[in-house]
């Protein structure tokens, strides 16, 4: 007996001409996604996602080409101004941010959010080589 598929309808998502702009740069990857003032996610995109593999996805210009998918995406369906929430010590901050700016979408904020420890936990015993 073949098993029945469901159909998923798609989540439509209300776009206003105000949103956020999300960049989680780690030293392996660039995590780019715009959302609506609610939260709710609109595209994304990330440097894996474009086709760059090993070292070559923590560079500037794969953060550049990430951002720009999708900013292109948010862009046609009417996202105009951004606050941009950067997290993360990787190489593709700052291109990202020129990138979603240059692409049509007007950057108003940048905030960084970095999460930095108050000596929390205990640090991971020394490396020998």
């Amino acid at each position: 007996m073949a098993k029945s598929t469901k159909v998923t309808k798609k989540k439509i998502v209300k776009v206003d001409a105000l949103g956020r702009a999300y960049v989680q740069a780690s030293f392996n990857n660039v995590i780019i996604t715009l959302t609506n003032s609610t939260g709710q996610a609109i595209s994304w995109s990330s440097a894996g996602k474009m086709g760059f593999r090993g070292s070559k996805k923590n560079t500037p210009y794969a953060a550049q080409i990430a951002a720009e998918d999708a900013s292109k995406v948010a862009y046609d369906l009417g996202l105009r101004r951004v606050k941009v929430f950067v997290k993360g010590p990787g190489g593709g901050r700052e291109s990202a941010i020129r990138t979603i700016n240059s692409s049509g979408i007007e950057v108003t904020e940048i905030i960084d959010v970095t999460p930095l420890p108050h000596n929390g936990c205990r640090p991971p015993k020394r490396r020998r080589v």
